[in-house]
């Protein structure tokens, strides 16, 4: 019995995919714009901003816990916390626009921006009647 090949065919759809899924990843990397200050959000209310680029070292109380937030070299990290799964702690390092690591147990949302307001801050996003 003759074994499957690989028809070229298979051969062009898996470099296809393989090419675009390389794309798509630099654009991702490399198209990123970098931010410029960070965003601490307790229980949705804005508790401080921090800039990027000062290294530094924030214990931060959330909702019933601590996170601590470490700032160097241009990003943010949550580097300890005392909340049962530590996923915020495992969301590693963040540094560009839009990028946010969030401790749910602790209510607690590490946001970056460019300095300028943040969307949350504008108000009301949807009025139902």
């Amino acid at each position: 019995m003759e074994k499957n090949k690989p028809k070229k065919r298979d051969i062009f759809l898996i470099a296809a995919m393989l090419l675009a899924g390389v794309i798509i990843l630099l654009f991702a990397f490399i198209g990123g714009q970098g931010g410029s200050s960070v965003i601490v959000r307790v229980n949705g209310e804005k508790k401080a901003v921090y800039p990027l680029g000062e290294d530094r070292r924030v214990e931060l109380g959330g909702s019933g816990g601590k996170n601590i937030l470490v700032i160097e070299d241009g990003s943010a990290r949550i580097e300890d916390a005392d909340c049962p799964d530590k996923l915020c702690v495992k969301q590693g390092r963040i540094s560009l626009k839009g990028q946010s690591v969030i401790c749910l147990p602790h209510k607690l949302v590490i946001e970056i921006t460019d300095g300028e307001a943040a969307p949350a801050d504008s108000g009301a996003d949807v009025i139902v009647r």
